[in-house]
């Protein structure tokens, strides 16, 4: 069973959409060759008030796409070389996103964007087939129990509260 996820399934509270992109698969089409691989790591961005997200800063020419509507990819890059690929999430002018940060076939976000081929052109744009990136939900099912939460990693600069928060999730071997 392949279903492509729609708007709605991003439609909801940040840290649910984070867990339940845990075994979805991404979709990447290039020409007539598809690459797809499982998320197996995720990290939540909830909001203006959480320190470690861009959106923490308020809206600026960076951020107005978190504040937009669900379902759009937000990418930036990273270091000066690495491409971070997050979805936007959750309701307009809430400015919330989740950073794909694992999958079965590439683990750490610049090795994801990397493998799918992922570079800033796919910024601003929707989840869709159209847009030649976009999520299935195949049947995997992963148990809350085989789902580790952990803090965030690399946003120590958000200070003791918000570099805590339990915002990554991570499918357990």
């Amino acid at each position: 069973m392949r279903k492509i996820l729609k708007q709605n399934f991003f439609n909801r509270d940040t840290k649910i959409v984070a867990k339940d992109l845990l075994g979805k698969f991404i979709i990447r089409k290039i020409g007539g060759k598809e690459i797809s691989a499982m998320i197996t790591e995720t990290e939540a961005y909830d909001g203006p008030q959480d320190l470690a997200s861009h959106a923490s800063k308020g809206r600026t020419k960076r951020t107005d796409i978190m504040f937009g509507h669900p379902g759009y990819f937000y990418v930036y890059l990273c270091y000066g070389m690495h491409y971070m690929l997050n979805v936007v999430v959750g309701k307009k002018d809430y400015p919330a996103a989740i950073l794909i940060r694992g999958l079965d076939k590439a683990v750490g976000p610049g090795r994801v964007t990397k493998f799918i081929r992922i570079d800033k052109k796919f910024n601003g744009k929707i989840a869709i087939p159209k847009s030649n990136l976009c999520f299935e939900d195949r049947g995997v099912k992963i148990p809350k129990n085989k789902i580790k939460k952990t803090p965030r990693i690399g946003v120590d600069y958000s200070g003791p509260v918000w570099s805590k928060k339990n915002f990554r999730f991570v499918i357990k071997d």
